[in-house]
């Protein structure tokens, strides 16, 4: 059990010996007809103002402060000897945790945020033909993303009139980023580094605390709230939770500033999820749409593009939290053992009508 108490203390009530005494003086010194009636009739009033003030605000006022700085929350202590998981890795080398079903009290985590009022942003790209996701990825955000919580959700896209009209309950709300269009889907992909950096620097920091980035054709499944907030936060590659670092797809060319040494790599980060504080993300989203910049100039392109420059950053800037493939996941992959829930899941489609040209 929490318990944090607010005590209040109560000066110690004066008697009414004083007041009884000081007015039989006045009266023995100066009682004469109305003069001293009056007189006595003052003097009562004041005594009987100053008796209720201190019998009764002081306790109001210390009941209140009970209500306001007691704080109880019920829950199972922590067992040094007993982690709630032992079949998945729960924390990495540099001391970030992963984040699993089991590994926190979301009830803890709430009030911590509800306290400091918490906004968060969400960001998706819904460009050309994708816009058709916006529907199922909102009205599933507003089931299981955040809640409680105030969110904004943004909305980049070049087909704004495409997107419905939703009814959001209060503290959360709909913003739509008109940008421009792009021929192929692999610069919209590379370009959204700098639209989010662009964002962040004129009006993200002023309007949200965290951002969440992340594709736009997926669907919530279960539950997503602060759990997943730290300073900067990665996601672990549904692909490639279990393999070796040297099957990892990380550019492998030395001429690309995304280049990864195969003998270098902690995990394989999902470019379709990351994200942190304001601050951090543009860091981030600035670091990757400059590497970028700098390959094109070189006639480059990474394999995945910004993926390959986001699993660069993360190599030397190591994220403060793991989110597990439990927050990213394709169903095509079946369910293993240790996938107890699945909580933002890809949304089956056909890749190639997607993006082909004459369906654009």
């Amino acid at each position: 059990m929490l318990l944090n108490k607010c005590s209040s203390t109560r000066e110690p009530m004066e008697t009414s010996a004083w007041v009884l005494t000081s007015l039989d003086s006045r009266t023995d010194k100066n009682c004469n007809g109305k003069k001293c009636l009056l007189s006595m009739l003052f003097i009562n009033a004041v005594f009987i103002i100053v008796f209720f003030w201190y019998e009764n605000k002081p306790i109001r006022w210390h009941y209140e402060s009970r209500l306001r700085c007691r704080q109880e929350m019920l829950y199972d202590k922590p067992q040094i000897f007993k982690p709630p998981r032992s079949d998945v890795l729960m924390v990495t080398p540099w001391l970030a945790p992963i984040i699993w079903n089991g590994s926190y009290n979301i009830d803890i985590l709430n009030a911590q945020f509800h306290q400091r009022n918490v906004r968060v942003g969400i960001t998706v790209f819904a460009m050309k033909k994708y816009t058709v996701f916006i529907k199922t990825f909102i009205e599933t955000a507003e089931q299981f993303f955040m809640v409680g919580h105030k969110v904004n959700y943004y909305v980049f896209t070049d087909r704004a009139d495409d997107i419905s009209n939703f009814t959001l309950p209060e503290g959360r709300q709909l913003v739509i980023l008109e940008v421009p269009s792009y021929k192929q889907w692999q610069e919209v992909s590379m370009r959204r580094m700098e639209m989010i950096r662009d964002k962040a620097n004129q009006r993200f920091y002023k309007e949200v605390d965290y951002l969440v980035c992340v594709d736009v054709d997926m669907r919530f499944s279960d539950f997503v709230g602060v759990e997943i907030l730290s300073d900067v936060f990665g996601t672990i590659h549904p692909g490639f939770y279990n393999a070796q670092r040297g099957s990892f797809t990380y550019e492998r060319r030395q001429k690309s500033t995304a280049y990864i040494p195969t003998d270098e790599g902690d995990f394989y980060y999902a470019g379709g999820y990351f994200g942190g504080t304001v601050e951090e993300v543009y860091k981030l989203t600035n670091f990757c749409h400059k590497a970028i910049m700098t390959d094109k100039h070189n006639s480059i392109e990474a394999i995945w593009h910004d993926e390959s420059h986001l699993n660069k950053y993360f190599l030397y800037h190591k994220p403060t939290r793991i989110l597990s493939p439990e927050y990213l996941w394709d169903n095509n992959f079946g369910v293993p053992q240790f996938l107890k829930r699945r909580r933002f899941v890809a949304v089956p489609k056909n890749h190639n009508e997607i993006r082909n040209k004459r369906a654009l």
